[in-house]
């Protein structure tokens, strides 16, 4: 198969909460989706150093510290509020309240761009969630629906790993099971 020469489109954008056991590996829920996507823009974290010597940049180095996010959509799901959030509903009178000290969880992000050839998915593993903030306007002569945007941090895991993709070569079943589960590669044993 041969590889994308552009991308586009947003679509399939799921999440998954994070539990950290005692190692500080994180484990995951099975994916939710989170309908509605309009965009997502992702911005390096990290610092870049350089190291004179010789009248010159002798050295350079630079920190991968993940990314910083946000994350655009038509709606924020009652589920994604109460789940990820930490927002309480009160079953009885079906009304959502924000506490001052609700806990946030962790989770994964999943989400897809398209491409010429095949839609690339993508996974982002230590992702940190900023509660959105909340705007309106009147309608006039049309009806323009607003939008709600999250901001996150997703950073390395214990391991390292920032963030996973799909390419040309990933093989059917997982590229097709990629909003089963948190894509976690099977480590196989060295002989």
């Amino acid at each position: 198969m041969t590889e994308n020469k552009v991308r586009y489109g947003l679509k399939n954008v799921h999440y998954a909460v994070a539990t950290e056991d005692a190692d500080g590996k994180l484990k995951y829920e099975t994916p939710e989706r989170y309908p509605g996507a309009v965009s997502l823009s992702l911005d390096p974290r990290g610092e870049t150093s350089e190291f004179y010597a010789d009248d010159r940049v002798f050295y350079a180095t630079s920190v991968n510290n993940g990314y910083e996010g946000t994350y655009e959509a038509a709606e924020l799901p009652l589920e994604f509020r109460t789940k990820v959030l930490g927002d309480e509903l009160d079953e009885a009178s079906g009304v959502l309240t924000e506490t001052a000290n609700a806990k946030q969880k962790t989770i994964a992000l999943m989400f897809e761009f398209d491409g010429d050839v095949k839609a690339t998915r993508h996974v982002l593993y230590n992702v940190t969630v900023s509660r959105p903030g909340t705007s309106g306007e009147t309608k006039t002569e049309s009806t323009e629906p607003t939008t709600q945007e999250l901001s996150f941090i997703a950073g390395p895991t214990v391991d390292g790993v920032v963030k996973r993709a799909t390419t040309g070569t990933t093989t059917p079943a997982i590229y097709d099971g990629w909003y089963a589960k948190v894509f976690e590669p099977t480590e196989v044993p060295t002989p």
